[in-house]
Formats: structure tokens, C-alpha cells, sequence
């Protein structure tokens, strides 16, 4: 008889297991956002359906409810459908059933625009950095030099800097993310663990002027944190405002701290670097991933490429 996936038993009973195959395998910080999505919306739409009552009509409908009833982003549904989607395919093959698993239809993301420094803001930026520079100058430094995720640079000792070998070793990173405990709904934590992927987890030739600064700046201790030069770290939130400031002190606007990863990315790509070599820098699985979010070109370089042209007559 064919196995259809219908047991009589409630998609939330599916969820909960899911979670708890997940909680052993993925980083905290991804298993506290899909407990989030479980919680917020899989559960309380989901609740009562049993397996086979969830249809590609059905998903089209919680879709539909996300978008206009939630007014959540289009990112932020696809994040939900993947998660659904994942509990799907959990579920079915939990139950050997031989179904089709119903299509589930994403929206598209709208390419944003995405801010890069010219060459002029990130030499004022760098100037700023260098004159009467802290541990934290220092830190956004290295972050413009490297492309380092600000979780990393906030993680970020000395013990992971080899000035004999000119090399940074990323082997953490530091988050801030939701307590999924029942005792603690809406609070935050934050978390020292492990980079995004394995990937991530990789080593960055320095600069020549990278690591004389790493010469000057080096502390008492190498298990101090680099952004701090104590046994204390800095959080995100904490940088992210420390940059507000820079960057309002030099007249710059728009500028975040995946800023600066965007910006070291394209003067690669303008200085000729190696795709290749560019997609492990950034800590990357996939040098499509590079391609396709990091690849911007200054409007210098544009012009610069276009001005070859002369010589054909055009």
C-alpha cells in the first residue's frame, strides 16, 4: 500500500521534533532564529493540521497571511518557507512517505543597493583611524583591511594574530541573539562561539601596513581582545556605535559595518585580485556567493575601464 505521509498526527508534534534534531547540529544562534519562526508563525498557523492537510493552496494562503496580514519583508517570509520547508521534508521522510511535497513558491528579493566607500571616503576614513589610534580605531581598521563580519573582529585576540607569519586566524565570532529558554522570551544573549560556517573559519594574509600596526599595537597579553586590549570584549551594538561616530566625525553617511566589507571586496575586485582567492578571504563556500553580492564597482573604476574605448574611436 502506498504510504500517503498521513498518520493522524499534528504538524506541530513535527516542529518540536525538528527543533530537536536541529538543536545538536547547528550553531545557537541559528537554532534560537528557527525556534523563533516555529513559535511565531509555523505553530500558530499550522497548529492542528495533520501532515497531509498542508498543500501547496494551503502554503500559498500562510505566504499571503506573512506578506499582507504580518507585513513582514520579503526576506523575512522566505526565511519562514525555508524553515517550513525543511519541517516538510523532516516530516515526510520520518513517515517513508513516497508523496510529492507540496511547491512552495518564494518571493523574489529586490536587488538593494548596496553603500560602498569611494576611494576619497575611505582614505578619510583611514586617515581618521590611523591619527591618535585606540584599540577599538584599531579593530574597524583591521576590518577595512580584511573584510573580517563585525562578529569576528568582536571575537577577535591576539592569540589569533601571528605576527611572525603576518596571518589573522578568524576562529570565532561574537553574537547577540534571542534567548530561546521559556524563562527568558524576548531577552538576548550574547554568544562566543564558532564563525557563520566552516568556511569562515580561515586565514588572512595581512598588509604591509596592517602589520606594522599589529607590531605597535600588540598588548601585554595575546589572549587580551583586540578591539578592547583587556580580557573584556566588545559587543556588535557596541562597535556599531563606536563606527556611528567615526564616521560622522568625517562627514560620511550611510555607513554600517558590512560597509566596510562591501568596500574591501571591491577594491579587490578593482585591484585585480583572484576571484578565488577573494571568495576564501571573505570566508565564502561558494565563489558564486562572492559574485553575486560583493563584485561592486567605484564609479572611478567604471570610468577608467570606459576610457579604453578612446582608442577604438567610440
Amino acid at each position: 500500500m502506498d504510504n500517503d505521509g498521513t498518520n493522524g498526527r499534528k504538524f506541530s508534534d513535527y516542529c518540536n521534533e525538528w527543533l530537536g534534531a536541529k538543536k545538536p547540529v547547528v550553531k545557537i544562534s541559528s537554532y534560537c532564529k528557527y525556534e523563533r519562526i516555529v513559535r511565531l508563525h509555523l505553530i500558530p498557523f499550522f497548529e492542528e493540521w495533520e501532515l497531509g492537510e498542508i498543500s501547496e493552496q494551503e502554503i500559498n494562503s500562510f505566504s499571503m497571511l506573512l506578506s499582507y496580514n504580518l507585513h513582514l519583508s520579503d526576506k523575512s517570509i522566505r526565511d519562514i518557507l525555508s524553515v517550513l520547508s525543511s519541517v516538510l521534508r523532516y516530516a515526510y521522510k520520518l513517515n517513508h512517505s513516497n508523496k510529492s511535497l507540496p511547491t512552495i513558491h518564494y518571493p523574489k528579493l529586490s536587488q538593494k543597493e548596496t553603500r560602498v566607500l569611494s576611494i576619497r571616503e575611505q582614505n578619510i576614513l583611514l586617515d581618521y583611524l590611523t591619527n591618535d589610534m585606540d584599540e577599538c580605531k584599531f579593530g574597524v581598521f583591521l576590518a577595512m583591511i580584511t573584510g573580517m563580519r563585525i562578529g569576528e573582529v568582536c571575537a577577535l585576540r591576539w592569540a589569533d594574530i601571528s605576527i611572525e607569519e603576518g596571518i589573522i586566524y578568524v576562529n570565532s565570532s561574537l553574537q547577540r541573539v534571542e534567548s530561546f529558554s521559556p524563562n527568558d522570551r524576548g531577552k538576548t544573549q550574547l554568544v562566543l562561539g564558532k564563525p557563520k560556517s566552516v568556511c569562515s573559519q580561515r586565514s588572512i594574509p595581512l598588509t604591509r601596513r596592517g602589520l606594522e600596526l599589529c607590531r605597535k599595537m600588540y598588548p601585554e597579553s595575546d589572549e587580551y581582545f583586540v578591539l578592547t586590549g583587556s580580557e573584556h570584549y566588545m559587543e556588535p551594538r557596541t562597535l556599531q556605535y563606536k563606527l556611528k561616530k567615526y564616521t560622522d566625525d568625517c562627514g560620511l553617511s550611510g555607513v554600517h559595518f558590512h560597509t566596510l566589507r562591501h568596500t574591501f571586496a571591491t577594491r579587490c575586485v578593482e585591484t585585480g585580485f583572484e576571484i578565488k582567492t577573494l571568495s576564501e578571504v571573505l570566508g565564502h563556500a561558494d565563489v558564486n556567493i562572492t559574485m553575486r553580492r560583493y563584485m561592486h564597482c567605484s564609479m572611478e573604476f567604471k570610468k577608467k575601464n570606459m576610457e579604453k574605448l578612446n582608442s577604438l574611436g567610440l
